[in-house]
């Protein structure tokens, strides 16, 4: 699965590499509040727009760096002096280095950890990233940023789509944004090699929702803005495809016998993009044989 992942992250970032950024239109959505939502390529940009400034939460693509300052300047001239990064991935770190000349970024530890000594391998394969593109204030487990009217929340949640996940919480306006640990494009992409674990996905934005209103505005990674009910779907959609290939593991079938009984057609029409069905069923098969290993090796040390 991993050199399939790779050949599909090397095809996508060649396409990202041959784009023409200048078609890329930047959406701004008012979201509540001060709060925005800008769209284009890459993740979900969440802004905060008031007297004291414009922080950003995840900055896309380098190219599109000047467009995005563009489209904030039509909301406001206040510099932009906080950014937030919810993970490392290029797709939402990928403005750093220009964001950063002027603005502070702030992320969790990992994020730098990752940014600093770049991914050898895998889909989210890349170069260690120019001390520009660093945060320069990272935390542990939760960072408060105090700017136009909003304790700004990040908080870490540990092994969900990689191991360095922030959500971001605004809770003037009722707003939370939820990075990669929510995407509305089908099946979501784990990243095993940076920390990701699905069930771990699942734990963490249900615990992330449980302390929010129900009428919270939901920003997530990717897709348009959604709502708390529609993040429900989500999650009980991942519970639903672990325990569908938890059956078709029984009696000790092979990755191949699984794949083979098709455990997650009812889902295939979503498994046709970025992340595709049977990769999603190797991803379920290797964490739950996994899981019955560690618990094997409880059940000697016990013994």
């Amino acid at each position: 699965m991993r050199l399939l992942l790779h050949l599909i992250f090397c095809a996508s970032l060649a396409a990202a590499q041959d784009r023409d950024w200048s078609k890329v239109e930047i959406k701004v959505q008012p979201v509540s509040g001060g709060i925005y939502m800008l769209t284009g390529s890459g993740g979900n940009i969440g802004i905060s727009v008031g007297e004291d400034g414009v922080l950003i939460v995840d900055d896309q693509f380098a190219p599109l760096a000047p467009r995005i300052q563009e489209a904030i300047k039509h909301i406001t001239e206040k510099p932009i002096r906080f950014v937030l990064n919810t993970h490392y991935h290029y797709d939402h770190t990928g403005g750093n280095p220009e964001f950063g000349k002027d603005s502070t970024i702030i992320a969790h530890d990992n994020v730098r950890k990752r940014l600093v000594s770049g991914s050898p391998s895998g889909i989210t394969k890349a170069d260690p990233a120019p001390k520009a593109a660093l945060p320069v204030i990272t935390f542990d487990s939760s960072l408060t940023v105090h700017i136009n009217g909003e304790d700004i929340q990040a908080l870490h949640f540990a092994h969900g789509h990689t191991d360095g996940d922030s959500i971001i919480f605004f809770p003037k306006a009722n707003v939370v944004h939820m990075g990669d640990d929510f995407v509305t494009y089908g099946l979501p992409f784990v990243d095993v090699e940076g920390g990701g674990n699905l069930q771990g996905m699942i734990e963490n934005v249900e615990k992330a929702m449980a302390s929010v209103p129900d009428d919270v505005k939901v920003i997530p990674g990717h897709g348009p803005l959604s709502t708390k009910a529609d993040v429900k779907k989500f999650t009980d959609m991942l519970k639903d495809c672990i325990a569908l290939v938890k059956t078709a593991m029984r009696g000790g079938k092979t990755l191949a016998q699984v794949k083979a009984a098709k455990p997650l057609q009812k889902y295939d029409a979503i498994g046709q993009g970025f992340i595709k069905t049977n990769e999603f069923i190797e991803l379920i098969y290797n964490e739950l044989k996994g899981d019955i290993g560690k618990a094997k090796q409880r059940s000697t040390k016990h013994h």
